[in-house]
């Protein structure tokens, strides 16, 4: 742990962002909503909706994560949920 990130972690404020983090988020805005493109997926509770849509590649990748025990858990997790969503989107 850097100088910088020891400081921000005894301010309870976050690490500062690695450059290469940084260019994947300002990349992952969210695409604007198609209101005319909603399916049945979309009038479920809460947890249901989550648990249809995103909890199978969560677990998928927090299990990887577990076995793989990467120096850099949360990149892994992120660059584990961009390279397999296509095996997840319906």
């Amino acid at each position: 742990m850097t100088t910088q990130e020891t400081a921000a972690a005894n301010q309870g404020g976050p690490p500062p962002a690695n450059s290469e983090v940084k260019e994947m988020t300002d990349k992952l805005d969210p695409p604007p909503l198609d209101e005319s493109k909603k399916g049945p997926v979309d009038n479920l509770p809460a947890r249901q909706y989550l648990e249809q849509t995103v909890v199978p590649i969560v677990l998928q990748g927090m299990n990887t994560v577990a076995k793989e025990r990467p120096p850099n858990p949360i990149e892994y997790m992120a660059a584990f949920l961009m390279k397999n969503k296509h095996l997840y989107e319906k």
